[in-house]
């Protein structure tokens, strides 16, 4: 068995990997293997990494199966104690593996964590998809220490201490790979996007903890495959974090912060199109709304299995305070004016 396996999840990203290969070959030391993960590309993206880079292993998928569902069959063939999960467009720096593996051997309890995720368009500011790691708030809404909405932070060495987080970031997630399938993986129905946040809230209701580990940094790219702003995107976003939220809230909580979803989503939805013209995020809204309805009661036998596994030193799901109010109300833009 390997101790650590770096997985790439590659779809048609011929570029991405040949921009940023070559830093993960030169760093990442021989000890730790590297897989590409192909879900079935229509470019030459395997061609390439096979004839350029020998030494990377080839896992190739029969179909595109999205990012959830397509690393949960990568990660079936691969066979390590800890896997990196790591996104195409991801430049790495020297030494960038070893803090990681220092912290997760240290720390037992750890079932994942994430280094600092900085910008490749800007190496001074974090970088959107994860920034310096996640949490939730009281209504289910995610956010970084680094990253509140739009608003992202300078780094400035304000985030450098290591810090238990709610979720650790898909585009550079190193997980346990005990803890990745006593979890069941991610959830293949998500197809893509919430699904890391997804899983590491069902670890984390098993007892195990989400670590920021700021000692390693490595800068992202970000919406390589669906850019910011693009409705399939909008859609995706909106539909699974409702179907997390129905999936992991407790009992006591679910009726009362539904609620409050349906309403702010349409504030959201109503938002877009009248202050920013946006007809297909407005009906991207709607129709993840609609989809979600749909298809919620397909979880219910997973939603009783994860309160089923919910343990008494369970640590504690969410942020108290809701990060709306605290952005748009309070103008608390940045995480250290935040309720600690």
């Amino acid at each position: 068995m390997e101790k650590v396996a770096i997985v790439i999840l590659n779809w048609n990203g011929q570029k991405m990997l040949a921009q940023y290969l070559p830093s993960l070959l030169q760093f990442t030391p021989t000890d730790a293997r590297i897989y590409v993960a192909d879900n079935a590309s229509t470019d030459t993206s395997v061609d390439f990494v096979k004839t350029t880079y020998p030494s990377v292993k080839i896992i190739q998928l029969e179909q595109n199966f999205g990012f959830a569902e397509g690393y949960n069959r990568a990660l079936q063939q691969v066979d390590a104690t800890y896997y990196v999960i790591l996104n195409s467009d991801v430049l790495v720096t020297e030494n960038w593996l070893n803090p990681l593996v220092d912290f997760m051997d240290q720390h037992p309890d750890c079932a994942a964590c994430q280094p600092k995720l900085l910008s490749v368009a800007d190496n001074s500011s974090f970088e959107y998809a994860g920034a310096a790691g996640g949490f939730i708030d009281a209504l289910g809404y995610p956010f970084c220490r680094g990253r509140l909405f739009d608003t992202v932070e300078q780094d400035n060495h304000q985030y450098d201490a290591p810090c238990e987080i709610h979720w650790a970031t898909g585009a550079c997630m190193f997980v346990r790979r005990d803890s990745f399938w006593s979890a069941s993986g991610f959830d293949a129905r998500f197809f893509a996007h919430n699904e890391e946040i997804d899983l590491c809230w069902r670890m984390r209701m098993r007892g195990e903890k989400i670590y920021s580990v700021p000692a390693c940094s490595v800068f992202h790219v970000g919406g390589g495959t669906l850019p910011k702003g693009n409705p399939k995107k909008t859609f995706l976003n909106f539909r699974n974090n409702l179907t997390m939220l129905y999936k992991n809230l407790p009992e006591h909580d679910l009726k009362r912060v539904m609620r409050w979803r349906w309403l702010l989503d349409y504030v959201a939805a109503y938002q877009t199109l009248l202050c920013n013209f946006n007809v297909k995020d407005f009906r991207a809204i709607y129709k993840a709304r609609r989809a979600f309805k749909q298809w919620k009661h397909e979880f219910d036998v997973d939603r009783k299995k994860i309160q089923q596994q919910r343990v008494d030193n369970a640590q504690n799901d969410r942020k108290p305070y809701s990060i709306l109010w605290q952005y748009y109300a309070l103008r608390h833009k940045t995480f250290d004016k935040l309720p600690q």
